[in-house]
């Protein structure tokens, strides 16, 4: 007798990219906080199989210094909450660890789990300062709804770090998870992203498309959403956030290519906006 074959349930499997960024920005030199661990990052990619970020590096070392900037700048601005979108092996709930700040991270479950395992491992779970982990689909989920179940304080002012994120999801979402973020941003919150661009004048398809394929993780990770700066600035806008001058990669000093990468900050618009 020929029994029907079951269908095999996928083994979790944290994201390769994430830890390829992680394992290359190990080995920047980077600021951290007075009670901040400088060696998180390094400890967070233990046994992690050698990646490489390849011609991405000089933008990642812009978007590192960008967002590191953006997290002290909070912090000694006296924002008390610091939420982490697709936080992957984000180190900066151990780097800039301050009395009174509490970080969440949100990402793919599969994703989580490895990354709570290594925390745990190092033992720096929650409970020890480290962040409040909450795994989330952004395709799928109420991400409102999984920050108020973590802990988050829709009352107080937050910083919402999206960094190397909206690349990774369509249109659609990207406005949907971004208007979750604002209903959830007290006044005196920002929004620290990332937006990968492209000229005025090329096809966005096309450019994702040759993008994509010359990516090693192009097929298993694509991205999804490069825009003109104008059409990406529009998203944050349709999702209630005001975004102030961006600013090109190329301009921090790190030889990133100019003109395809923004990285901007935005205030929340409309009724509650910060003053």
């Amino acid at each position: 007798m020929i029994w029907p074959l079951r269908k095999r349930r996928r083994a979790p499997a944290p994201s390769r990219t994430s830890q390829a960024v992680a394992l290359t920005r190990a080995e920047f030199a980077r600021p951290h906080s007075p009670g901040g661990d400088p060696g998180a990052q390094r400890r967070l990619c233990r046994g992690m199989r050698p990646a490489d970020v390849g011609r991405q590096r000089p933008s990642l070392a812009a978007r590192t210094r960008f967002f590191d900037e953006r997290v002290l700048a909070a912090i000694s601005g006296g924002i008390p909450q610091v939420v982490v979108v697709g936080a992957g092996y984000d180190d900066r709930a151990l780097r800039f660890r301050s009395p009174g700040v509490r970080f969440f991270e949100l990402d793919h479950p599969d994703t989580q789990a490895d990354k709570a395992s290594r925390l745990r491992a190092m033992r720096s779970d929650a409970g020890a300062g480290g962040p409040a982990l909450a795994p989330a689909d952004f395709r799928r989920d109420d991400v409102a709804a999984v920050l108020d179940a973590c802990g988050h304080d829709a009352g107080r002012p937050t910083l919402f770090v999206c960094e190397g994120l909206l690349v990774y999801l369509d249109q659609r979402t990207c406005v949907r998870l971004l208007a979750a973020l604002r209903a959830r941003a007290a006044p005196g919150s920002v929004l620290a992203a990332s937006l990968s661009v492209h000229r005025d004048g090329q096809d966005s398809a096309r450019v994702t498309e040759v993008a994509n394929a010359r990516r090693r993780a192009g097929r298993v990770e694509p991205w999804l959403t490069i825009l003109p700066a104008g059409a990406h600035l529009d998203l944050l806008r349709q999702a209630g956030w005001s975004p102030g001058e961006p600013v090109d990669a190329a301009e921090l000093g790190t030889g990133a290519e100019p003109g395809r990468s923004l990285l901007v900050s935005a205030e929340p618009a409309g009724p509650g906006a910060a003053s």
